[in-house]
């Protein structure tokens, strides 16, 4: 498998969030503000390229039978270290991820990958594939976040560009994720749509 092809798949071909739509417990959740959304997102890569390594590394001796309560046990670790160095030098961003930070062990995203690529796969080809993975992740929820966040404060980052007259409330909270994330994934249907068209009538 080549390089490339791992990158594309991970950051958009393949999408966990946006084609998959996989993990929307934490995508939905923490993404009302831009800061939240980093936060998260950076943690899954850290957490998702470790553990793709991890259970790479192991994958020949561990019985197959207890693979996934393993995998489980990989990623809990892995979720509690990140877990007490954002409590210790972030403890704002720790308070606003709340919950969905150790339930990253129990990621659906994570553990899919562990199971269907990083069981067979090197430990090169696992950790390119925990990067990409995670950055497509982390970009999916950036730009849901990012209109969340304008339409529902006006603001981006603690910086102003929308008048409050316009605020929308309902952008951040949980109705406004779904309806966000629907959008989007509507408007990337249209143009999928309109492509193929495109390509049968050449």
């Amino acid at each position: 498998m080549k390089i490339s092809d791992i990158f594309k798949d991970g950051i958009y071909r393949k999408n966990a969030i946006l084609i998959m739509l996989l993990g929307m417990c934490p995508t939905l959740a923490v993404t009302t503000t831009l800061s939240n959304a980093i936060g998260m997102g950076i943690s899954v890569i850290v957490i998702l390229t470790l553990s793709n390594i991890s259970i790479s590394i192991m994958r020949k001796v561990i019985p197959a039978a207890v693979r996934i309560p393993a995998y489980i046990g990989i990623i809990a670790a892995l979720v509690t270290i990140i877990e007490m160095l954002i409590h210790a030098y972030v403890p704002t961003l720790y308070v606003s991820l709340g919950i969905y930070l150790p339930l990253i062990v129990v990621n659906c995203i994570i553990l899919e990958r562990a199971e269907s690529f990083a069981s067979k796969n090197n430990i090169l080809h696992s950790t390119i594939d925990g990067i990409a993975v995670g950055i497509g992740f982390t970009l999916a929820m950036l730009l849901i976040a990012f209109f969340r966040e304008l339409l529902g404060t006006g603001a981006i980052l603690g910086f102003t560009i929308l008048p409050a007259s316009t605020n929308m409330l309902i952008m951040i909270l949980p109705p406004g994720a779904f309806l966000t994330l629907g959008i989007i994934l509507g408007v990337m249907g249209h143009y999928s749509n309109k492509k193929k068209e495109e390509l049968e009538n050449e």
